[in-house]
């Protein structure tokens, strides 16, 4: 039985999904390692619902607190917007060492590179094809999460349910198009410092298109359940700044490695 609190902070429960998406995790870097090096890929294919399993189990925790128990009071959501500011402020850290190495080799380009940039052996991408194309599907995408957001504001949620539909298919659409980008590429992660900046950054930047997806795909979900209100909508809130931080870090990608590059 649960003791009574005159406090308005949330003490969360004990609960085992930290500690088993942490091994999950790390099963999973075990699993690429050993895929690179040994080229069997059984271990990843396990990891990979091992870690959608766990991460269900947790945002149901999560949803069942902030929904049916009322536990996140005005004090919780805004030490969450904190911890989510946090969090957005090392995934800019992040993309930033990609960057710092990408302008190491770009601005004083080794003899190993031929002296040049991109090295003579590199084919790059045409920044007005397919790069262009996924810069305005990703604009269209941020503008129409900020319209689902605004239309939940305003407590129009028929609005806010198409437009948020929207965002996510064009975020399932500019990951397809990077896809076919990554088969059609004329050079591999291995060819050159061009080609291993260009793949790190742009494939971890895929990543989280993926995940901010499936972020806005549980908020819409939740949308539809009418877990939220146009004033306690916190977890769609996060998640449209997650894809406003993926939008800005592509249009950089963009203007650097695909165009200034080229």
């Amino acid at each position: 039985m649960k003791l009574s609190h005159n406090h308005p902070y949330h003490l969360v429960d004990y609960s085992p999904w930290p500690l088993l998406s942490s091994f999950s995790v790390m099963l999973l870097m075990t699993s690429l390692i050993n895929w690179f090096h040994n080229f069997d890929a059984k271990m990843f294919i396990i990891s990979i619902p091992l870690i959608l399993a766990c991460s269900y189990q947790w945002w149901r925790d999560i949803i069942r607190e902030s929904s049916y128990q009322g536990l996140h009071s005005q004090e919780v959501i805004t030490n969450m917007k904190w911890g989510m500011i946090l969090f957005i402020v090392s995934e800019i850290f992040f993309f930033i060492s990609f960057f710092w190495s990408f302008f190491h080799s770009y601005l004083s380009p080794t003899v190993e590179l031929g002296m040049m940039w991109p090295p003579k052996s590199i084919i790059p991408f045409n920044p007005f094809q397919i790069p262009l194309l996924n810069t305005i599907i990703l604009l269209t995408s941020g503008i129409a999460v900020t319209w689902s957001h605004h239309s939940m504001i305003q407590n129009n949620f028929t609005q806010s349910v198409n437009s948020l539909l929207l965002c996510i298919l064009l975020g399932g659409y500019f990951t397809a198009l990077q896809a076919l980008e990554y088969y059609q590429a004329f050079f591999s992660i291995s060819d050159s410092v061009f080609s291993s900046v260009f793949y790190m950054a742009t494939g971890f930047h895929g990543l989280h298109v993926i995940i901010g997806t499936l972020f806005l795909i549980v908020s819409l979900l939740r949308m539809t359940s009418n877990n939220f209100s146009s004033y306690h909508h916190f977890g769609f809130e996060a998640a449209a700044w997650y894809w406003h931080f993926v939008d800005i870090v592509w249009l950089f990608l963009y203007t650097l490695v695909y165009w200034w590059s080229n």
